[in-house]
């Protein structure tokens, strides 16, 4: 075999990948920690840190397997800091005949790589990273000549396929989804099981971050480090949620509460998105597990958790690559205000805004109402630019890699797509957070108030949302009923008036 060089992303930590089915001596690994990944866009240090340690971890399991590892750490003398760089070095010093690399997850590393392939005189192959459930052109090719991609649809073909709670060509039961059983708001956190928490100190990672002068948001606990960095702690947090959280997931998997950041959520998104494992894995684990104990755990918890992994995820990463480069720019509202600054502080008045953003900044995590319902829904209605919404998520969250971030977050969150992803947009007033949450009961605005001294912006903001934004979106089927409503109010100037006052000023609120 020629001498081959086999590059390893950050997110691509498959141990079970068929590259690694067997030794050879001709065969190098590379992986690389990089300013080029750190800095393109400002990260969590908790996002960076879990990916270095991840990283390294997966590299000493080759090694102990027998494969031949090339490892440039971020404060290694021989790191350009730069993958082109890096690999024309080692291509050229260890007289590399054949270069090898996984497709890539995001579309400037894609770019990135078939440039660096056309730029060198040695062969070169892209493999399948061996994840998913569906190869990239699937659901372009799916709803080929459609005019929308109904997630349902797709969703559906993913549970046959794969014959995911399914009795022969039906579903069990009989029913495909039970969203509407997904939607209780958490009145007592007495039922919730005590979280799992192996920690492992960091700070050697942590201050070679630092020593090396990346940017980063957030807060760490360098020594109490508790996010999963290899396939097995990954396979021993599916067993605790199946254990300890499955029972209640489905039913308040949209809940927000003060006292618990994490309820009933898994917390294997890192896990699935760094692929150190499989995202049919885990469904097929879940699945078993409530076949087992059915009698126990209402079929309700278990659609839900997989509907998200199988339907939602498989789905979002099918439209990242249908619809990009230009899903990147699209912005349907035209919205160009700065993203507050206290999206980066947590240091609002706001009761909602300020344990969704603090909990982003201490945990790296929030779970997909916050990031959709409180923090999403505030950007659409205060008609902050796509662009730095985008940003701010792809940075603090440790699960975000851009096909997941964007889709959401451009998508389904900001309706900036204008209708690709979600049919209306996920616009409220406080009355759903308020339904679904405790975090107005102490809050500083009064979520009832829509104008007049500590009236709720929520409330404003959203009918002012839709006011200007009514060329747009008053023929939509979907939301007909809020013009209707809108028209015949009898404060509505002084709705709009509310709204601006908030609008010229965010910063305060």
């Amino acid at each position: 075999m020629a001498k081959t060089l086999r590059l390893i992303l950050g997110d691509q930590l498959n141990s079970r990948h068929s590259w690694f089915e067997k030794k050879d001596d001709d065969i190098f690994y590379l992986m690389m920690e990089m300013r080029q990944e750190t800095d393109y866009v400002k990260h969590h240090i908790q996002k960076v840190v879990a990916f270095f340690l991840a990283m390294r971890t997966f590299s000493e399991e080759l090694l102990d397997k027998g494969h031949q590892v090339i490892y440039y750490r971020l404060d290694d003398k021989h790191n350009e800091q730069n993958l082109q760089k890096n690999l024309q070095k080692i291509i050229k010093e260890k007289k590399i005949e054949k270069f090898e690399y996984q497709l890539p997850d995001e579309h400037r590393l894609d770019k990135q790589l078939k440039e660096i392939c056309d730029g060198i005189s040695i062969d070169s192959e892209a493999f399948d990273s061996e994840h998913f459930l569906t190869e990239r052109i699937f659901l372009k090719e799916f709803f080929k000549g459609k005019k929308s991609y109904l997630m349902e649809s797709f969703y559906r073909e993913m549970r046959k396929k794969y014959d995911i709670l399914m009795d022969g060509k039906e579903p069990l039961t009989g029913k495909w989804n039970y969203d509407h059983a997904n939607r209780n708001k958490l009145k007592s956190t007495d039922i919730l099981e005590p979280q799992l928490l192996k920690s492992r100190d960091v700070s050697d990672i942590v201050a070679m971050i630092k020593k090396s002068g990346v940017e980063t948001i957030g807060s760490i606990d360098e020594e109490n480090f508790i996010w999963p960095y290899s396939r097995r702690e990954s396979l021993a947090l599916v067993d605790y949620f199946c254990k300890h959280l499955l029972a209640n997931f489905g039913k308040y998997q949209d809940a927000m509460h003060t006292d618990d950041p994490f309820l009933f959520h898994s917390r294997l998104s890192f896990s699935m998105n760094s692929k150190m494992i499989a995202p049919l894995e885990v469904v097929e684990k879940v699945e078993k597990y409530w076949y087992e104990y059915q009698d126990e755990i209402d079929i309700a918890q278990v659609e839900g958790f997989i509907r998200q992994i199988i339907g939602w995820r498989e789905y979002m990463r099918g439209i990242y690559w249908a619809k990009m480069p230009d899903f990147a720019n699209l912005n349907f509202f035209g919205n160009r205000r700065k993203l507050p600054e206290f999206f980066w502080t947590g240091d609002t008045k706001m009761n909602c805004l300020k344990h969704a953003i603090g909990q982003s900044l201490e945990q790296a995590y929030a779970h997909h109402i916050q990031r959709l319902m409180v923090t999403g829904n505030f950007a659409m209605l205060a008609g902050i630019k796509p662009d730095e919404v985008d940003a701010w998520y792809l940075g603090i969250y440790i699960d975000a890699i851009e096909w997941v971030e964007i889709t959401n977050t451009r998508g389904m969150s900001q309706f900036a797509d204008g209708g690709i992803v979600g049919t209306k947009p996920y616009a409220s007033s406080s009355n759903y957070i308020d339904k679904m949450s405790n975090y107005c009961g102490t809050c500083h605005y009064s979520k009832s108030k829509k104008t007049g001294d500590k009236a709720c912006p929520f409330n404003s903001l959203y009918w002012h949302f839709y006011h200007r934004n009514e060329d747009k979106l008053a023929k939509n089927p979907r939301i007909g009923m809020v013009y209707r409503t809108l028209a015949k109010m009898k404060d509505k100037e002084a709705i709009l008036d509310q709204a601006e006052k908030y609008l010229k000023n965010l910063d305060a609120l």
